[in-house]
Protein backbone atom coordinates (compact mmCIF):
# COMPACT_ATOMS: atom_id res chain seq x y z
CA UNK A 1 0.00 0.00 0.00
CA UNK A 2 1.57 3.45 -1.10
CA UNK A 3 1.08 7.01 -0.01
CA UNK A 4 2.19 10.24 0.09
CA UNK A 5 3.04 11.26 3.67
CA UNK A 6 3.59 14.84 1.55
CA UNK A 7 0.05 15.28 0.47
CA UNK A 8 -1.58 13.45 3.37
CA UNK A 9 -0.05 16.41 5.42
CA UNK A 10 -0.71 19.19 3.19
CA UNK A 11 -3.88 17.97 3.22
CA UNK A 12 -3.93 17.39 7.47
CA UNK A 13 -2.69 20.94 7.19
CA UNK A 14 -5.83 22.26 4.94
CA UNK A 15 -8.36 20.78 7.54
CA UNK A 16 -6.71 21.72 10.02
CA UNK A 17 -6.81 25.44 9.22
CA UNK A 18 -10.11 25.80 8.10
CA UNK A 19 -11.51 23.20 10.70
CA UNK A 20 -9.96 25.17 13.32
CA UNK A 21 -12.26 26.07 16.74
CA UNK A 22 -15.14 23.72 15.23
CA UNK A 23 -16.25 21.67 18.35
CA UNK A 24 -19.27 18.67 18.70
CA UNK A 25 -20.64 17.33 22.11
CA UNK A 26 -19.38 14.53 23.85
CA UNK A 27 -20.70 11.99 25.98
CA UNK A 28 -21.14 14.14 28.82
CA UNK A 29 -22.42 18.22 28.97
CA UNK A 30 -18.82 19.09 29.81
CA UNK A 31 -17.45 17.69 26.87
CA UNK A 32 -16.45 19.77 23.82
CA UNK A 33 -14.46 17.54 21.41
CA UNK A 34 -12.06 19.57 18.74
CA UNK A 35 -13.63 18.71 15.22
CA UNK A 36 -10.07 18.01 13.47
CA UNK A 37 -10.39 14.89 16.21
CA UNK A 38 -13.79 13.40 13.57
CA UNK A 39 -11.22 14.08 10.26
CA UNK A 40 -8.32 12.30 12.15
CA UNK A 41 -10.61 9.55 12.87
CA UNK A 42 -12.33 8.95 9.65
CA UNK A 43 -8.53 9.46 7.91
CA UNK A 44 -7.81 6.03 10.40
CA UNK A 45 -10.76 4.31 9.37
CA UNK A 46 -10.03 4.85 5.79
CA UNK A 47 -6.30 3.88 5.73
CA UNK A 48 -7.35 0.95 7.57
CA UNK A 49 -10.05 0.16 4.78
CA UNK A 50 -7.79 0.50 2.04
CA UNK A 51 -5.09 -1.62 4.06
CA UNK A 52 -7.79 -4.36 3.74
CA UNK A 53 -8.08 -3.97 0.06
CA UNK A 54 -5.69 -3.60 -3.03
CA UNK A 55 -5.40 -1.59 -6.23
CA UNK A 56 -6.98 1.70 -4.68
CA UNK A 57 -5.77 4.92 -5.11
CA UNK A 58 -4.59 5.06 -1.07
CA UNK A 59 -3.66 9.24 -1.57
CA UNK A 60 -7.64 9.99 -3.03
CA UNK A 61 -8.94 8.37 -0.33
CA UNK A 62 -6.77 9.40 2.24
CA UNK A 63 -6.98 13.57 1.01
CA UNK A 64 -10.23 13.47 0.58
CA UNK A 65 -10.93 11.85 4.07
CA UNK A 66 -8.73 14.63 5.65
CA UNK A 67 -10.70 17.05 3.40
CA UNK A 68 -14.27 15.46 3.10
CA UNK A 69 -16.30 18.26 5.32
CA UNK A 70 -14.64 21.59 3.96
CA UNK A 71 -17.19 22.77 1.58
CA UNK A 72 -20.05 21.64 3.76
CA UNK A 73 -18.70 22.98 7.20
CA UNK A 74 -16.17 25.66 6.48
CA UNK A 75 -15.50 28.92 3.77
CA UNK A 76 -13.55 26.25 1.75
CA UNK A 77 -14.60 26.01 -2.04
CA UNK A 78 -14.89 23.57 -3.92
CA UNK A 79 -12.88 25.63 -7.00
CA UNK A 80 -10.20 25.97 -4.08
CA UNK A 81 -9.53 22.56 -3.36
CA UNK A 82 -9.54 21.69 -7.08
CA UNK A 83 -6.51 24.08 -7.34
CA UNK A 84 -4.79 22.98 -4.11
CA UNK A 85 -5.86 19.48 -4.75
CA UNK A 86 -6.22 18.92 -8.01
CA UNK A 87 -9.99 17.71 -9.66
CA UNK A 88 -10.35 14.01 -8.41
CA UNK A 89 -9.88 15.10 -4.99
CA UNK A 90 -12.64 18.05 -5.45
CA UNK A 91 -14.63 15.85 -7.27
CA UNK A 92 -14.55 13.24 -4.67
CA UNK A 93 -15.29 15.73 -1.80
CA UNK A 94 -18.27 17.48 -3.75
CA UNK A 95 -19.69 14.56 -3.68
CA UNK A 96 -19.59 13.86 -0.19
CA UNK A 97 -21.07 17.35 0.29
CA UNK A 98 -24.87 17.43 0.75
CA UNK A 99 -26.22 19.63 -1.30
CA UNK A 100 -28.35 22.06 0.91
CA UNK A 101 -30.54 23.71 -1.53
CA UNK A 102 -32.44 20.17 -1.92
CA UNK A 103 -35.04 20.70 1.03
CA UNK A 104 -35.04 17.75 3.33
CA UNK A 105 -32.12 16.32 4.47
CA UNK A 106 -33.39 12.41 3.46
CA UNK A 107 -33.75 14.34 -0.33
CA UNK A 108 -30.00 15.37 0.45
CA UNK A 109 -28.38 12.32 1.37
CA UNK A 110 -30.10 10.24 -1.51
CA UNK A 111 -28.41 12.65 -3.92
CA UNK A 112 -25.15 12.48 -2.04
CA UNK A 113 -25.25 8.59 -2.15
CA UNK A 114 -25.83 8.83 -5.62
CA UNK A 115 -23.17 11.09 -6.21
CA UNK A 116 -20.44 9.29 -4.12
CA UNK A 117 -21.93 6.57 -6.87
CA UNK A 118 -20.37 7.94 -9.67
CA UNK A 119 -17.08 8.61 -8.32
CA UNK A 120 -14.07 5.94 -7.61
CA UNK A 121 -14.38 3.41 -5.20
CA UNK A 122 -12.04 5.29 -2.53
CA UNK A 123 -15.17 7.84 -2.09
CA UNK A 124 -17.30 5.16 -1.09
CA UNK A 125 -14.45 4.14 1.38
CA UNK A 126 -14.88 7.95 2.93
CA UNK A 127 -18.53 7.91 3.63
CA UNK A 128 -18.94 4.85 5.11
CA UNK A 129 -15.87 5.88 7.72
CA UNK A 130 -17.11 8.85 8.01
CA UNK A 131 -20.15 7.29 9.06
CA UNK A 132 -18.32 4.39 10.87
CA UNK A 133 -16.83 7.39 12.60
CA UNK A 134 -19.99 8.84 13.59
CA UNK A 135 -21.19 5.97 15.48
CA UNK A 136 -18.79 5.35 17.98
CA UNK A 137 -21.07 7.23 20.28
CA UNK A 138 -23.83 9.57 20.56
CA UNK A 139 -23.86 13.14 21.50
CA UNK A 140 -24.78 13.23 25.32
CA UNK A 141 -28.14 15.47 24.37
CA UNK A 142 -29.58 12.83 21.43
CA UNK A 143 -32.96 11.38 22.11
CA UNK A 144 -33.75 7.96 21.43
CA UNK A 145 -35.77 8.78 18.61
CA UNK A 146 -32.88 10.84 17.31
CA UNK A 147 -30.33 7.51 17.88
CA UNK A 148 -33.02 5.43 16.20
CA UNK A 149 -33.00 7.73 13.39
CA UNK A 150 -29.16 7.96 13.04
CA UNK A 151 -29.43 4.04 13.18
CA UNK A 152 -32.03 3.54 9.57
CA UNK A 153 -30.03 6.19 8.16
CA UNK A 154 -26.23 4.57 8.62
CA UNK A 155 -28.17 1.25 7.01
CA UNK A 156 -28.91 3.30 4.09
CA UNK A 157 -25.71 4.55 3.68
CA UNK A 158 -24.50 0.68 4.19
CA UNK A 159 -26.57 -0.47 1.79
CA UNK A 160 -26.06 2.00 -0.82
CA UNK A 161 -22.16 1.86 -0.21
CA UNK A 162 -21.41 -0.95 1.77
CA UNK A 163 -20.32 -3.24 -1.97
CA UNK A 164 -17.35 -0.85 -2.14
CA UNK A 165 -15.20 -2.58 1.15
CA UNK A 166 -16.59 -5.51 2.79
CA UNK A 167 -14.20 -4.66 5.48
CA UNK A 168 -15.51 -1.32 5.78
CA UNK A 169 -19.09 -2.76 5.82
CA UNK A 170 -18.77 -5.42 8.33
CA UNK A 171 -17.27 -2.50 10.42
CA UNK A 172 -20.25 -0.31 9.79
CA UNK A 173 -22.57 -3.41 10.31
CA UNK A 174 -21.04 -3.77 14.10
CA UNK A 175 -21.85 0.08 14.73
CA UNK A 176 -24.80 0.47 13.85
CA UNK A 177 -25.94 -2.76 16.08
CA UNK A 178 -23.70 -1.13 19.20
CA UNK A 179 -25.08 2.55 18.46
CA UNK A 180 -26.72 3.88 21.66
CA UNK A 181 -26.66 0.75 22.90
CA UNK A 182 -24.01 1.52 26.04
Amino acid sequence: MHWSIDRYAQAWHFATLHHMGQTYGGTRPDERIPYINHIASVAAEVLWGCGQDSGLDVDLALQCALLHDVVEDTPATVEELAQTFGPAVAAGVLALTKNEQLPTKQEQMADSLQRILQQPREIALVKLADRITNLYHPPYYWSDEKIAQYRIEASLILDALGHASTPLAARLTDKIAAYGQA
